[in-house]
């Protein structure tokens, strides 16, 4: 599976940025897809992970703590895509965010990696 992330940019505190993943092959539908992000001099977090399946909910979806409640992944299995939706953006949010996928929503899983997009928040 190749994985394509985009959508990083530059935004305000308080603002928002849509990341998407874009996943090759047939079988996207049987793909956990993860966020993970690194900022600089700091070690990779995961911020969220939704499972195989047909729709993104709350039993099929996990968050990080620190990101809980502003982001909200979803997928759309009609274009191999997974979206991280991050609102309300604070300066702790900048890193560069990978895209993952996997069997399932677990680390060890997710053997398939797409390179960053890089996301900056700052006045």
């Amino acid at each position: 599976v190749q994985l394509q992330a985009s959508g990083g940019g530059l935004v305000q505190p308080g603002g928002s940025l849509t990341l998407s993943c874009v996943a090759s092959g047939s079988t996207f539908e049987k793909l956990a897809v993860a966020w993970f992000r690194q900022a600089p001099g700091k070690e990779r977090e995961w911020v969220s992970c939704v499972a195989a399946g047909v729709r993104a909910s709350a039993g099929t979806t996990g968050y990080a703590s620190s990101v809980k409640g502003r982001f909200t992944i979803s997928r759309d299995n009609a274009k191999h895509t997974v979206y991280l939706q991050m609102n309300s953006l604070i300066p702790e949010d900048t890193a560069v965010y990978y895209c993952a996928s996997g069997a399932v929503c677990h680390t060890n899983a997710l053997h398939d990696w797409g390179e960053g997009t890089q996301v900056t928040v700052s006045s």
